[in-house]
């Protein structure tokens, strides 16, 4: 058995996303299978645990998108829900986090505490929620409530929906009986006992991908994780320092909020071997319809008679034009329009180029050693406390980088050998709430 990680150097924390409905994935590539089967899951799963990860992740999509009235073409995939898949990987992990994304906006607190609360128990104290939330009417028309929530409303609900599972997750004490649960607020009215006592972990860990600046807010006063897109060390680190600055009028410490932005690796033999994978991937995750369909959601008109190859478009965008649904909402058009035709003169781009290049991912591009001491960089200079890896593949994305990459990390002294801990937050080095005694949320 190998030695635990030497204390006292910054600890990298890794994650593996499982790509979902997005431009991640290069779905032609003979490698690729399927994203539905349990072992594409699992395989992943066991290779992201085989490499000492803290947790596996999983999107949500409650709608499929759509372009034109016809659903988008990298959407017919399809996804079973987060939850289900994560309770049967419970069953084939022993150390690995299961992190779900699930919406607060279209779920009730009782239902989805008891969820979450269920998984924690199941897998001994792994479980993780990415709180997501929405204001999109074309998701909500597949519920009871519809699109009714207004922008402005989302993180008002959220917040006050996580309270209440805070209250349903602390009113069981261990070795004692439910608490009645009484909460009336806003969005929410309820009298309620849990029925299942405090978890291993006592909360599942809470994670919160917004960042605007009621995001994070959000994620300053709740959240264990932020899942950032801030890759660049210029970025990375102003954000990190903006977020974690915030804590304090919460009561709350740097250590206690970890900030892991999306990556993607691609690894050769040489740096310009590894440059040119690299662009060989990303011509391949950016189709000429997908570059199109980029620019469309900007521009609200249908562009299919340019060129992808060729200039981007010398037309005004349509300010209400809606050629697209299921996709975040442009709301400067004017501008967003005037800042990519600026970036794409400058760089000489064409709209697929300009695609290629709005859509990457931070990328760690080289070989497996440069790769580990950029990744270390990003978490000793405070760009990030990890990374979330996104690979282009599934099931098999990951392998060459637990292969070539997680060695040199340990050998770096950054990255555990072995699991110290038993739950989730143990792994985070966040450590476990306190239960609270009030009676009531």
């Amino acid at each position: 058995m190998s030695a635990p990680t030497p204390r006292g150097r910054k600890q990298v924390h890794l994650a593996a996303h499982f790509p979902g409905v997005n431009s991640t994935t290069v779905w032609r590539d003979p490698d690729s299978r399927s994203q539905i089967d349990f072992s594409s899951f699992q395989h992943l799963a066991r290779t992201a645990e085989r490499g000492r990860f803290d947790f596996f992740f999983l999107a949500e999509g409650l709608r499929l998108r759509e372009r034109k009235g016809r659903i988008h073409d990298l959407d017919v995939v399809g996804r079973p829900e987060s939850l289900t898949v994560l309770n049967a990987l419970a069953a084939v992990t022993e150390h690995l986090g299961l992190a779900a994304t699930v919406n607060a906006t279209f779920n009730e607190p009782y239902e989805l505490a008891r969820r979450f609360a269920s998984l924690d128990h199941l897998s001994g104290g792994r479980a993780a929620w990415n709180i997501v939330t929405s204001s999109d009417a074309f998701t909500g028309e597949n519920f009871r409530r519809g699109g009714y929530l207004d922008r402005a409303d989302r993180y008002t609900r959220a917040a006050e929906f996580v309270e209440v599972a805070r209250a349903l997750w602390d009113s069981w004490p261990s070795g004692g009986t439910p608490r009645t649960v009484r909460h009336s607020g806003p969005q929410f009215d309820i009298t309620a006992r849990a029925t299942l006592p405090r978890s291993p972990q006592a909360h599942p860990v809470l994670i919160q991908a917004g960042d605007s600046d009621e995001g994070r807010e959000f994620a300053a006063r709740t959240a264990d994780i932020v899942f950032s897109r801030h890759g660049t060390l210029e970025a990375g680190r102003a954000f990190h320092a903006d977020v974690k600055g915030r804590l304090a009028r919460y009561g709350r410490t740097p250590d206690q909020l970890k900030i892991l932005p999306a990556a993607t690796v691609v690894l050769g033999d040489s740096e310009a071997d590894a440059q040119e994978r690299a662009a060989h991937i990303r011509r391949r995750q950016v189709s000429a319809q997908t570059a199109i369909a980029t620019l469309e959601n900007v521009w609200g008109r249908d562009l299919t008679g340019y060129d992808p190859d060729g200039p981007l478009p010398d037309v005004d965008p349509v300010p209400d034009g809606e050629l697209a649904q299921g996709w975040a909402h442009m709301r400067d058009r004017f501008g967003v329009a005037a800042r990519w035709r600026a970036l794409a003169e400058e760089k000489h781009l064409s709209i697929r180029e300009l695609a290629i290049e709005l859509t990457a991912r931070q990328s760690f591009i080289g070989t497996p050693g440069s790769v580990a001491a950029a990744m270390d960089e990003h978490v000793r200079t405070d760009a990030a406390d990890g990374f979330i890896l996104v690979p282009h593949l599934t099931p098999g994305g990951l392998d060459e980088f637990v292969d070539r990459v997680v060695p040199l990390l340990q050998e770096r002294g950054v990255l555990r050998t072995e699991y110290e801990g038993r739950t989730l937050r143990d792994h985070l080095g966040l450590g476990h709430p306190a239960p609270r005694q009030e009676e009531s949320a």
